[in-house]
């Protein structure tokens, strides 16, 4: 969009893609963003490797072509609308990092195709105090992704056969960064947050659970949707998760959705209600690398520039290491099971403060078991 409909420095439209293995080898998160009432455009990628973490970014002054997905290295091109889309980061040299060919370098040529049509995610509003913070619209596609990611210096074929691919869009206003918050944003400070984000992709079925809870689980967004070629979506009801974490954190570990049944009627299915199974295989905090709050090297939507771009590597083998990511979303590639079918996608899941359903009392509690990773309060 050239012009949108506010004023509000906050407007965003952006994307997300990621690409799994179905091992848990490796998950490649990456999306593109513009943010038209400050001027920006700016990319990111992650390839989480054992635990290591390889990431790009750039962000560069928003010209007049808005068709044009293109900032530093990395190229988004619509090759079908809403089914085919080839994805690039050139190997190059960032302002500071690796260069695009040797130890700890990551670029890759891919193309995303879908296996099922795009479907919408719910309007999504959150306030803080009385002002509208974020106001997001979204749809969510799964695919299949072929080509090569080249990462160390040595090149990881992607198959159709053995990798998957999701897709995110989203457009509307969400916090960026260098705003100052006023009353609201020392008064009205949340007591606790709790999301999952999870589309699913088997051979023959797509399927979608969302849900956003406050601090007593009041539930303020809510999906459930299960997509067949073919058949109208089937609505599954309010889903509810049981997850067991890792010890001493909030790390998903494994999970079970409890679905409703599915209307009477409905083709292919019994009446009975579902359960969702979930294994985590691997796992990128988008606070580290790829720029989402609250990340502290580098955010979305902030100005670096002109032609800025940067190369980093992380260790994720001590948690201590990233505080903040256990304050962040976190992407868990994951293996989900469904009434005997297997199938692969995102757990994206985020819990920080209180939660009553969980049991959850504060910024610094965790799972019983070893001490919490940080056992600081909220930053």
């Amino acid at each position: 969009m050239r012009h949108v409909a506010t004023g509000d420095r906050n407007a965003y439209d952006r994307c997300i893609f990621q690409v799994l293995d179905h091992t848990g080898r490796a998950l490649l998160v990456a999306g593109l963003g513009v943010y038209p009432n400050t001027g920006v455009i700016d990319a990111y990628a992650t390839l989480r490797l054992g635990d290591r973490l390889l990431a790009v970014r750039a962000s560069d002054a928003l010209g007049e072509d808005r068709m044009s997905l293109a900032v530093g290295p990395f190229r988004i091109t619509v090759e079908e609308p809403l089914k085919r889309f080839r994805l690039r980061c050139d190997p190059g040299e960032g302002s500071e990092g690796p260069e695009g060919g040797g130890e700890g370098s990551l670029s890759y040529d891919l193309t995303w195709t879908a296996d099922f049509p795009a479907v919408w995610e719910p309007h999504h509003t959150q306030r803080r105090g009385d002002r509208l913070i974020l106001e997001g619209r979204r749809f969510v596609q799964a695919g299949h992704v072929t080509g090569v990611i080249r990462a160390d210096g040595t090149d990881l074929p992607v198959t159709a056969e053995q990798w998957t691919g999701i897709r995110d869009r989203s457009w509307g206003t969400r916090p960026i960064p260098g705003e100052e918050g006023g009353r609201a944003a020392e008064e009205a400070r949340p007591e606790g947050f709790h999301w999952i984000w999870s589309p699913v992709r088997f051979a023959d079925r797509f399927l979608v659970v969302i849900a956003q809870e406050d601090a007593d689980g009041y539930r303020t967004l809510n999906e459930a949707l299960l997509v067949r070629d073919g058949h109208r979506d089937t609505q599954l009801g309010w889903p509810r998760t049981e997850i067991a974490y890792r010890p001493g954190t909030r790390h998903p570990e494994r999970a079970v959705v409890h679905l409703d049944a599915p209307p009477s009627g409905s083709s292919g299915h019994g009446s009975k209600p579902l359960e969702l199974h979930v294994e985590t295989l691997t796992s990128s905090p988008l606070a580290v690398g790829a720029g989402y709050p609250p990340a502290d090297d580098w955010q979305h939507g902030t100005w670096r520039g002109r032609g800025w771009s940067e190369r980093r590597v992380y260790d994720l083998s001590d948690p201590s290491a990233h505080p903040l990511a256990a304050y962040g979303v976190t992407d868990h590639a994951a293996r989900f099971t469904l009434e005997g079918r297997t199938g692969y996608g995102i757990f994206e899941h985020g819990s920080f403060g209180r939660h009553d359903p969980s049991g959850f009392t504060g910024y610094a509690d965790t799972a019983p078991g070893a001490p919490g990773a940080t056992g600081e309060e909220r930053p």
